[in-house]
């Protein structure tokens, strides 16, 4: 592995058969030989290549092979690089301090012996490419432990997600039971006391009038069935990605009349007063049944959270797009939970509010967004909400 990193070597003398005296001592099939003629050839050389080594000659025109050298050790590219000297000084001591205080970690004396030569380049060519080696080896440590850390962490989130998983369905699960239980039980107790009045032989309790209001009774129990069971259906759709959207031609302002006649009974019932308000034509692409869904789902929030109070609902052309309000003025959500309300399971809480699986307005919003539209929430606490269904609107 050593013998395939490379290694440039930096020779600086002013002299071209000195260079060429010297690379032709220390040439290898591994190594690349620079030659620079000056201390300015030799600094761009420097900043442009990573050398193993430089050899300098102390004795050069202008900038000298000293001056070089403290340049080097000012340089943070060019400071780890070993210096070695080429004097034709004889061994004074002063000479050789100066030039370990000016960066040198050896020196050759002219004139140069070749083996002393190519040992000192080998050993100090061969310690570069050991520390290269080690350096390579520590990346590869490192991103394998930048590898384990983002696995670990990787693993935790998954471990995290696991765990909200089990807790959301334990959630649902308990929700669901509860919810279930309510029109089941109805539907139970209903069917016991007509099976005790026929074992008593009350046909008094089966007239025409009681009868139909059996029948309304049971549909009312049966559709909370449905639509409890279609949650749970849609929530899986869309957790699978397999929720259903066909858009087609249509009005939103003609949807919208139909599901406010189909729930104009319901509000009466409950003496809430329902207006609609379509302001022309409302052209959009639409799967008519899932857009019914989501208006039907905020119309039933309206009336169950509305406290009795008039409803209206209001579709128009804003710009490019179109827009079915449904305004309220019930309970009313707070700033911090007007985002909250459309993730699974949350419910606006009201201890004198029938409840739910808390999954209608996540599965509208779904809805609403697999059509490339939106929907907004306006709302104060006291003052009521008004939610906007918000669709693309078709030339």
């Amino acid at each position: 592995m050593l013998r395939k990193i490379e290694a440039k070597v930096l020779i600086v003398d002013d002299l071209p058969e000195n260079l060429l005296a010297l690379s032709s001592l220390i040439q290898t099939e591994d190594r690349t030989i620079f030659q620079a003629s000056s201390a300015d050839e030799a600094l761009s050389l420097l900043l442009e290549h990573e050398f193993a080594l430089a050899i300098l000659d102390v004795k050069m025109p202008g900038m000298n092979g000293f001056e070089l050298a403290e340049l080097m050790r000012g340089t943070e590219k060019t400071k780890h690089i070993p210096i070695i000297f080429v004097s034709a000084v004889g061994r004074d001591m002063d000479y050789a301090f100066r030039g370990y205080e000016s960066g040198a970690v050896d020196f050759l004396h002219k004139p140069l012996s070749p083996f002393e030569v190519r040992s000192k380049v080998a050993m100090f060519v061969e310690l570069y490419r050991h520390r290269k080696a080690l350096s390579m080896q520590l990346e590869v440590v490192e991103a394998a432990r930048r590898e384990q850390e983002a696995l670990l962490a990787e693993l935790r989130e998954t471990q995290g997600e696991l765990q909200k998983a089990v807790a959301m369905r334990d959630v649902f699960m308990s929700i669901a039971s509860h919810e279930l239980r309510t029109p089941l039980n109805g539907l139970i107790l209903d069917v016991q006391l007509r099976r005790l009045r026929l074992e008593q032989g009350r046909v008094d309790a089966f007239t025409p009038d009681k009868l139909q209001e059996m029948v309304a009774r049971d549909e009312r129990q049966i559709r909370s069935l449905s639509r409890l069971i279609d949650d749970m259906l849609d929530v899986s759709r869309i957790r699978t990605g397999k929720l259903s959207v066909r858009p087609e031609p249509g009005d939103l302002g003609v949807l919208a009349g139909n599901v406010v006649e189909s729930l104009a009974a319901q509000f009466s019932n409950t003496g809430s007063h329902l207006d609609l308000h379509v302001d022309g034509p409302a052209p959009v692409m639409m799967d008519e049944f899932r857009i019914e869904q989501v208006l039907a789902n905020l119309l039933t929030n309206a009336l169950r959270y509305g406290g009795g109070k008039p409803v209206s609902v209001r579709v128009r052309v804003d710009g490019d797009r179109v827009r079915a309000e449904v305004r309220d003025q019930g309970l009313g959500i707070s700033e911090a939970d007007q985002q909250r309300v459309f993730e699974q399971f949350e419910r606006v809480s009201g201890n004198s509010v029938a409840q739910g699986l808390g999954l209608g307005l996540f599965i509208s919003e779904q809805i609403v967004q697999a059509h490339e539209g939106r929907i907004e929430l306006s709302s104060h606490l006291g003052e009521g909400s008004c939610f906007s269904v918000v669709l693309p609107l078709r030339n």
